[in-house]
């Protein structure tokens, strides 16, 4: 009956360390003194005898109160068994009168509210009278006086029963050396009885009998019965065990003989194996069916030969059919017809996906040339971009587009070569790569295939998976792609492949030179405006439950989620939080039932009560109202995202400290734009005494993100400058491009990146490389309206512009 009291303190207990297996004898002269007043804990199913260490399980909350009180006390208690097992609140009357005062050596609180004790057994002992009954029996004991044998026919009595139990103990199967060891050690007739009896299989009232028993020559005789009696029932459970492992020896020499006989005679002609032939005949017809190539179905027919004289109990038979039943399953010669309507194919596309019209366009291309050239090769596309932006979903939508089967392999965390090529035969559980696989499942050759998250592929002792890709991804190799389990080509020619990846810089060189590039650079503020209205919101009132009439999004509901609650890249986060908001109107529409429904008005001011005040909010013009502080653009694997670099001086030695987790590119960065205003101080208006009597400070918040790269140069020039030259930088105004020593600005990557960042952010003029105004074909028109480009050469006109 577990406790449902609280846990208490535990009792001051400073027990030996000791093993906690039943039946083990600690020395009589370490035993205590048995008081004349014990608490009486009543025990059920087992009974306690002397001289063993025994675990007991606490649970009601009367026996865990007597522990409270009592052990601080003394550790020495009484222990006596119930008569009915079933009794949760047994009295003095429902336990027997004689039982065993017992030393507790160690208690465990176990987190279900239970205790353990660890017992010793000190000796027999009987209830005289009761003291008192609540909250626990504690009653007058007597100690039992036990009779001492002796004589030559006591000591020949003792002797036998010792060897007798140890052919117990030998006989056993699962008996330890302990046990041996601890029966050899015992002297006193009496603890080796009740250590046999600790041990022996006896029910309750049989060891309740011999621990009642005074008499240890009777308690002798008794122990030495059922030794005899327990001896005999494990020799003819030996002896039974020794025959049916024999018998089932012999059933499987006979069995094997049997089938070594059918080969005989299935070799000779003598007889039909109708399994084996069975077997066989519907895997050729299988096979014929599939019309693999001709190397492969030479190769099937060699497994199939083999296969019909090999026994179906051998476990080669099983391997064999497996494989030649991946043959057979496999579309040798199945595909599905191109869609080549290219106005229903852009239709699809534009069903699913707002925007991304290079990529829309990628595939229309490919559909046309598809037309002209059916035989042509197809390419192998790679979506980069950041989460969220819709790479994944693409897929399905360019398989419905063109009529094809859809399956994707999730290659983030992959580390297993054999995941791509297979496993060999030989080995135990081979299975074939997941192309194969899902080639099999597809059940046809020339689905779309969705190679989702290859940048986050991973390499270790069981191979490169990005290297095995290497033969998948080149139309040039692909048309004999070999899987270890398959051991035959399979033309992975009619297969498009569409990769997908977050940061290209983490896709192996060879790797990425096998694949065309589309990068998806993430959503306009206005791009998001329109997914919200036309895929976002209709899909989450669905999921809620609810209705338009019931929970009506206005436009600037859907602005103020977008401007003031994320700040990403793709639409994940701005789905989240419109889901959020759907599901507040749903508790109110579902506790408003039977009164006309409930219907909310989504505007701006109902997504603050929702949702909160807003989480994603800059003050630009405070935080670049002092000297020294400018806003520079960074590309991150999860889009753009603007950066606040702050620099500050302070009377020292011209030392220079950089802060804010950077890399070791933009420490360099910094280094080099330091090197270059100290070469230009004088030119600038700035006394080079003033550096070397004042120590320099560059720090670039969000300490807890990873920072690097060379496009911050600029920046950091312009702080160092800002700083010096005591001039704030223009409000509103954001800057990238990486710097020379001989002052020149470099061209940088990611500008449609950094320009939605840019354009969230609020800003309003961006200062980019001169080499960069190539670039901006790329960024959507709306955010270039939002914008103000100005290009430089080198850090002159960047101070000009910026300061």
């Amino acid at each position: 009956m577990a406790s449902k009291s609280k846990t208490r303190s535990k009792p001051d207990l400073d027990p030996p360390s000791l093993d906690e297996d039943d039946g083990l004898v600690i020395d009589a002269s370490e035993r205590p003194a048995i008081p004349d007043t014990l608490p009486i804990l009543p025990v059920r199913g087992m009974v306690m005898l002397p001289g063993t260490i025994t675990p007991i399980a606490i649970g009601r909350p009367s026996s865990q109160t007597l522990l409270d009180e009592s052990l601080p006390k003394s550790k020495v208690i009484g222990l006596f068994t119930q008569r009915d097992e079933d009794d949760d609140e047994p009295d003095v009357d429902d336990v027997y009168r004689v039982g065993c005062a017992g030393l507790v050596l160690k208690l465990i609180r176990q987190p279900d509210e239970t205790v353990q004790i660890l017992v010793h057994g000190l000796g027999r002992v009987r209830i005289r009278r009761v003291l008192k009954r609540d909250p626990y029996l504690r009653c007058k004991v007597t100690t039992v006086r036990e009779k001492k044998g002796s004589g030559k026919r006591f000591n020949a009595a003792i002797n036998q029963l010792r060897d007798q139990a140890r052919e117990l103990i030998e006989a056993m199967p699962n008996a330890s050396d302990q046990a041996m060891t601890v029966l050899l050690n015992i002297d006193d007739p009496s603890a080796l009885a009740d250590f046999l009896v600790a041990n022996l299989d006896l029910s309750v009232e049989q060891k309740q009998d011999l621990l009642e028993e005074a008499d240890v020559a009777k308690r002798v005789r008794a122990v030495h019965q059922h030794v005899t009696t327990q001896l005999e029932i494990q020799q003819l459970q030996n002896k039974i065990q020794e025959d049916v492992q024999e018998s089932i020896g012999q059933t499987q020499r006979k069995f094997f003989l049997r089938e070594q006989l059918k080969a005989i005679q299935r070799e000779l002609g003598e007889t039909d194996d109708a399994e084996g032939d069975g077997v066989v005949g519907q895997l050729r017809e299988r096979l014929e069916e599939a019309d693999p190539p001709e190397a492969v179905m030479k190769e099937a027919t060699r497994e199939l030969d083999r296969l019909a004289v090999i026994p179906p109990a051998s476990p080669e038979f099983s391997v064999i059919t497996g494989y030649l039943e991946l043959i057979a399953e496999l579309p040798w010669n199945k595909s599905t017809k191109d869609r080549l309507d290219l106005r229903k194919a852009r239709a699809i596309l534009d069903r699913d996906h707002f925007d991304l019209d290079k990529v829309k366009r990628r595939l229309i291309e490919y559909l046309a040339v598809r037309k002209l050239n059916p035989e042509g090769k197809g390419p192998i596309l790679c979506l980069v971009g950041p989460p969220g932006v819709g790479k994944t979903s693409l897929g399905q939508s360019i398989a419905d587009a063109m009529g094809r089967k859809f399956v994707r392999l999730a290659l983030g965390g992959i580390r297993d070569e054999a995941e791509i090529r297979g496993h060999r035969r030989t080995y135990v559980g081979a299975m074939p790569g997941r192309i194969i696989q899902e080639l099999r499942r597809a059940e046809s050759n020339n689905p779309v295939m969705m190679l989702d998250e290859v940048d986050k592929l991973g390499a270790d002792f069981r191979g490169d998976p990005a290297s095995a890709l290497l033969e998948v991804l080149d139309p040039r190799q692909n048309h004999a792609f070999v899987d270890r389990y398959l051991d035959v080509p399979f033309d992975l020619s009619n297969v498009l492949f569409i990769a997908t990846a977050n940061y290209a810089g983490n896709i192996p060189p060879a790797l990425m030179d096998r694949m065309e590039t589309i990068d998806l650079p993430g959503y306009a503020d206005h791009d998001k405006l329109e997914i919200a209205k036309t895929y976002l919101v209709p899909r989450q009132l669905a999921e809620h439950g609810l209705t338009a009439a019931q929970c009506r999004w206005l436009q600037g509901g859907i602005k103020a989620v977008i401007e003031g609650y994320t700040r990403e890249a793709g639409v994940r986060e701005l789905e989240r939080q419109i889901g959020a908001v759907c599901r507040a109107v749903a508790a109110k529409v579902a506790s408003s039932r039977g009164r006309n429904g409930h219907a909310v008005k989504i505007d701006a001011a109902k997504v603050a009560d929702l949702l909160g005040p807003e989480k994603h909010h800059r003050e630009l013009d405070t935080c670049t109202a002092v000297p020294g502080v400018v806003v520079g653009l960074a590309y991150t694997p999860v889009g753009g995202e603007i950066l606040f670099i702050e620099a500050t001086r302070y009377p020292g030695t011209g030392k220079v400290q950089v802060t804010g987790q950077l890399g070791d590119v933009m420490k360099e960065s910094a280094a080099a734009a330091l090197s270059l205003f100290k070469s230009r101080a004088e030119s600038l208006g700035v006394d080079p005494a003033v550096l070397n009597d004042h120590d320099l400070h560059i720090h670039v918040p969000a300490g807890a993100v990873p920072k690097d790269g060379p496009s911050a140069g600029v920046a950091m020039f312009t702080a160092i400058a800002s700083l010096m030259l005591g001039k704030r930088v223009k409000t509103k105004l954001a800057m990238t491009g990486e710097i020379t020593l001989r002052g020149r600005v470099l061209p940088i990557g990611g500008v449609k990146e950094k320009s939605l960042a840019a354009a969230r952010a609020g800003i309003k003029t961006v200062l980019l490389p001169a080499d960069n105004e190539r670039d901006l074909p790329e960024v959507d028109e709306q955010v270039k309206r939002k914008l103000t480009y100005k290009f430089v050469r080198d850090v002159d006109e960047l101070l000009e512009a910026a300061l």
